[in-house]
């Protein structure tokens, strides 16, 4: 039995595999994404971590998780349409 390599795949299983690779990437970058905004906003919003969160804090990481995820949202589509282009020219 031959070892599967990229060589040895047909077109719809590279495809497959294409498809994979990119739905664990998603996973990765999710992932990686929380971590960061959990991070950051833990710094910036929680100065003597307790049992629980009071209100003030709760209020800050919620604004503080909306703004890391319109900023990131913001770069995505920027960079998205960057590569269009860049796309386009060739």
């Amino acid at each position: 039995m031959d070892a599967l390599t990229p060589g040895n795949l047909t077109g719809s299983q590279r495809e497959e595999l294409m498809q994979q690779v990119k739905h664990q990437m998603a996973i990765a970058n999710a992932q990686e994404l929380l971590t960061r905004i959990t991070e950051k906003c833990f710094k910036k919003c929680i100065s003597k971590p307790g049992t629980s969160l009071d209100t003030s804090e709760q209020k800050c990481i919620a604004m503080c998780m909306d703004r890391y995820m319109d900023s990131f949202n913001l770069i995505s589509k920027t960079y998205g349409e960057r590569i269009q282009r860049e796309r386009n020219r060739l």
